[in-house]
């Protein structure tokens, strides 16, 4: 393929909470990650002296982030996606000075991607929060979060401002609706209206973060981070296609209040109908006018939508819940594999906000076996990769605007929804599994070498 630009941006993505352990080191204080240590979907539990869970060590990226940053750049990266953990700069969130150590650890790794060519994405939050902004305010439920979040959100773009030139505020922002401990740090059953009031103080901050990068970075760009959960109708029966658009709308709503500065119409109807009645003050409404620079998202899957209440028995499958497509292969774990809606998804995003565009995750997890000499031969991400890159490739021929591709997990890191290393992404692997043993050694896999290659070439060796 000869489709991609000669400034598209080749990487991988990671997040703080899934790889860097040191749970406790330099001052960190404990996040909503670290009180759920079976992943998003596992219960809540209080820390206390003496216990541990997988998290606490993660891959040790904290201590080994020279080795791996090397292996990366051996690879081509240009760009690495990472997170900064919120609570290594204000460990309890609500201080009013931050955290040196943490601050520091942060310019070691920035200048270690420096001295290797690889530009930084960070996102701001990355599925955690201070759990002390929890357990003391009731999260984002709390007006008072929004102002917390936006002096750390200044505070590390005046520390970093000449190392890191691409941003994002929330993590797959609209995953608030499926986990909202995990993205709003609401405990126990809220309701809906408790949910989007919380989504809305989120919202807020994330404007709020734009303004503020754009007034102290001014030629950095700051994006959204979308859970890119494109849903087919399982039928053409018009009831199906009208059951489909509003299930698309739930999530394309977070990207239509970040890109074009207020609430659609649809979603005000939504409010309506489901007697939901926001506190948003016309203080709010002239802050979300600052709008993103670019969209980035996730894509893994897709699934289908139907009106029919009998066929639409859920099977919950990670973040997630879907009717499966009878057309689609899935993975071990159950999510359909799904290449051209990879180029269905641009083009959508593309058409609806004219905004450049950042593949900031995209993988397979598998359970990787390592051969008697220690090689994995894992074909079977190689063709999935290889599959969606080539429709990145067709999307760009279509005219889309695309920055650049961030693979999820380019290193094994411990998945978010059940915190398992088992569930093995990367192009390294990490001899470590999910009862915590392991060296933690590192070792090339097959695709290692052809993501190499891909780069190099700047995705011309793709096979259509």
């Amino acid at each position: 393929m000869t489709a991609f630009p000669k400034t598209f941006l080749w990487g991988g993505a990671i997040a703080a909470n899934q790889v860097e352990g040191a749970w406790q080191e330099g001052g960190k204080g404990i996040s909503t990650s670290d009180v759920m240590q079976q992943g998003v979907f596992g219960p809540l539990k209080e820390r206390v002296p003496g216990d541990s869970g997988i998290k606490d060590i993660a891959i040790d990226f904290y201590h080994r982030y020279p080795q791996d940053i090397a292996l990366f750049a051996e690879m081509g990266f240009s760009c690495l996606r990472i997170s900064i953990a919120w609570t290594r700069i204000f460990p309890q969130g609500d201080e009013s000075e931050p955290n040196e150590a943490g601050l520091a650890y942060y310019d070691k790794l920035f200048d270690e991607l420096a001295q290797h060519g690889i530009q930084p994405m960070v996102t701001l939050s990355h599925y955690e929060m201070p759990w002390w902004l929890v357990k003391q305010y009731g999260g984002w439920g709390n007006r008072k979060v929004i102002d917390y979040f936006e002096r750390y959100a200044r505070c590390v773009f005046t520390r970093y401002q000449h190392k890191v030139k691409l941003w994002l505020t929330f993590n797959e922002i609209n995953m608030s609706l499926h986990a909202p401990l995990t993205g709003v740090g609401l405990e126990g059953e809220p309701n809906k209206g408790e949910i989007y009031q919380a989504i809305h103080h989120q919202l807020v901050a994330s404007s709020l973060a734009v303004k503020a990068c754009h007034e102290i970075i001014p030629d950095a760009k700051i994006g959204n981070m979308l859970l890119g959960g494109l849903m087919y109708p399982l039928t053409c029966k018009p009831e199906d296609v009208l059951e489909t658009l509003q299930e698309n709308r739930s999530w394309l709503f977070f990207g239509d209040v970040q890109c074009r500065g207020r609430y659609p119409g649809y979603m005000q109807r939504y409010f309506r109908d489901n007697d939901i009645q926001l506190e948003i003050s016309e203080n709010d409404r002239e802050i979300l006018k600052n709008t993103v620079d670019f969209i980035s998202f996730s894509y893994y899957m897709t699934g289908c939508v139907t009106a029919d209440a009998e066929l639409n028995a859920k099977s919950r499958s990670n973040i997630l819940s879907m009717v499966p497509n009878p057309h689609l292969p899935a993975s071990e774990w159950g999510w359909q594999i799904d290449p051209t809606g990879m180029r269905i998804l641009l083009n959508m995003l593309w058409d609806r906000y004219q905004k450049p565009l950042f593949i900031v995750e995209n993988g397979l997890g598998a359970k990787d076996k390592p051969e008697a000499d220690g090689t994995v031969n894992d074909d079977y991400r190689i063709s999935y990769l290889n599959d969606h890159l080539v429709q990145v490739g067709e999307a760009i021929e279509d005219g889309v605007d695309v920055m650049g591709y961030t693979s999820w997990g380019p290193i094994d890191l411990v998945s978010a929804s059940k915190a398992e290393l088992s569930k093995r992404y990367g192009f390294i692997y990490v001899d470590r599994d999910d009862q915590g043993h392991g060296t933690l050694a590192r070792s090339r896999k097959k695709s290692f070498h052809w993501y190499k290659e891909v780069i190099a070439t700047n995705g011309g060796s793709l096979k259509c």
